[in-house]
C-alpha cells in the first residue's frame, strides 16, 4: 500500500521544482528595470537626506544599477561582513525588502552618530554601535517608504526592521528567502562627505517588484490600465522635478522676460512728541512672557548621555561665583544671583544687560 504514496523528500523536490519553474517564467524587462530604478532613486535620495541629517554631513547616492539575479549570486558576490536590515511591509507592497551596508561603513556611521569624526573604521561592531546603526537604517527605510508611498499613491506601513550581522557567504536562507529564488538587486554608490565611499544595496522580492511596476504603470490586478495612471504619472514627474530642482536649482529656472521696477512706498511719518506717546501700549501689557534662569550648560555626546544613571555628576560651564543668566522668551536680558524667599529659590537681578553685553555673552 505504501507504493501508492510518495515520500516527503519527493514532495519537497516537486515543490522546489515548481518554485524554480515559476521563478524562471518571470523576468524584468528594460522598462521594468527603469521603473524600479526610478522608484529606488527617489526613495533612496530621501533616505540619504535623512542620513545626512543624522550624521551632519553631506550624503550623496548615484543612479542605481538594477539587475534580476538569483539570491545565491548576491550572497556569493557580497564582501562580507555586512549589516543587513530585513524590512517587511505591514501595509502596502507584499514581499521583503533588504538594505545592506558594509560593516566598516556601518561603524563609521555609528561613530558619527555618537559625536566622533568617523576616522576610525572597525571590522567588528559592539552591541551599542549595532543599535546606533539599526536606528539609522530604521529612519532611512522609514523616510524611503514615505517617499515610495507618495510615488505609488498608496498607504505604506513597515514593521520595525530586523537588523542583523551577515558574516558568511554560505548559501543560506535569510529572512525567509530561498537562495535559489531570483531577486531584484538595486545597487547605489554611497558617498558620505570625507568619510565613506562605498556601495549600498536594496533587494526586492518578486512580489514587491510586481506590485511596484503595476502601480507605476497604473495597472490593476488583471493587468488593465486604470483611470489613476495619468494622474499618478503626472505626480511622479512633478515629484522628480522637485528632487531635481533641489539638486540642480539653476536647471529649472525659466528664461522669461520680466519687468523690473522700483517699489513705490508712501512716506512714513512718526510723531516724536512724548505727550502723544503710544496710547495702545495697554493692549499688550497682559501678554504672558516665559521667564527662565540658566544655571549653566554643557555639551555631551549620545554615548555619554546614555551612560548617565542615578548619582551621575555633570560639570557645567559656570564657575561657582559667576552670575546666572536670566532669559525672557529665550532672549538673554539680565544677570543675577540666587536668593531664598520663604523656602523657595528666587533670583536677584544684578545687571540689566546692554545689546553689546548680550552679544558678547552669547559668543
Amino acid at each position: 500500500m505504501s507504493d501508492n504514496f510518495i515520500s516527503q523528500e519527493e514532495i519537497d523536490a516537486l515543490l522546489k521544482k515548481s518554485q524554480n519553474n515559476t521563478s524562471d517564467d518571470f523576468t524584468l524587462t528594460e522598462e521594468d528595470k527603469d521603473i524600479i530604478g526610478e522608484v529606488g532613486n527617489i526613495s533612496m535620495s530621501t533616505a540619504a537626506t535623512t542620513l545626512s541629517t543624522l550624521l551632519n554631513k553631506r550624503v550623496l547616492i548615484t543612479t542605481p544599477r538594477v539587475s534580476w539575479i538569483p539570491f545565491k549570486q548576491v550572497i556569493e558576490d557580497c564582501n562580507v561582513p555586512k549589516v543587513v536590515a530585513n524590512v517587511r511591509f505591514k501595509k502596502g507592497p507584499k514581499g521583503n525588502n533588504l538594505l545592506m551596508v558594509d560593516v566598516e561603513d556601518a561603524s563609521i556611521i555609528a561613530d558619527l552618530m555618537m559625536g566622533g569624526d568617523g576616522s576610525n573604521a572597525k571590522k567588528e561592531l559592539s552591541e551599542f554601535e549595532m543599535s546606533a546603526v539599526a536606528e539609522a537604517m530604521n529612519q532611512m527605510i522609514g523616510s524611503a517608504s514615505t517617499s515610495m508611498a507618495t510615488m505609488l499613491g498608496m498607504e505604506i506601513d513597515i514593521l520595525p526592521p530586523e537588523v542583523t550581522l551577515w558574516d558568511t557567504n554560505e548559501a543560506k536562507s535569510f529572512g525567509g528567502l530561498d537562495p535559489e529564488m531570483n531577486i531584484c538587486k538595486i545597487a547605489f554608490k554611497l558617498d558620505v562627505e570625507g568619510s565613506i565611499e562605498s556601495e549600498i544595496m536594496q533587494l526586492y522580492t518578486r512580489e514587491t517588484v510586481e506590485e511596484i511596476v503595476k502601480k507605476m504603470k497604473g495597472e490593476n490586478s488583471s493587468g488593465n490600465t486604470n483611470n489613476e495612471s495619468k494622474v499618478r504619472n503626472e505626480k511622479n514627474i512633478e515629484y522628480s522635478n522637485v528632487r531635481n530642482a533641489e539638486t540642480n536649482p539653476t536647471e529649472n529656472i525659466k528664461k522669461e522676460k520680466v519687468n523690473v521696477q522700483k517699489p513705490a512706498f508712501e512716506e512714513l511719518t512718526v510723531s516724536l512728541d512724548d505727550k502723544k506717546g503710544p496710547k495702545n501700549l495697554d493692549l499688550i501689557l497682559d501678554v504672558p512672557l516665559e521667564f527662565s534662569v540658566v544655571l549653566g550648560k554643557s555639551k555631551k555626546t549620545i554615548k555619554e548621555v546614555l551612560s548617565f544613571g542615578n548619582g551621575s555628576v555633570i560639570e557645567l560651564d559656570k564657575q561657582a561665583d559667576e552670575p546666572l543668566e536670566i532669559y525672557v522668551n529665550g532672549k538673554l536680558i539680565a544677570q543675577g544671583e540666587v536668593v531664598v524667599i520663604n523656602e523657595n529659590f528666587g533670583i536677584r537681578i544684578t545687571n540689566i544687560m546692554s545689546k553689546e553685553q548680550r552679544l558678547k555673552e552669547l559668543k
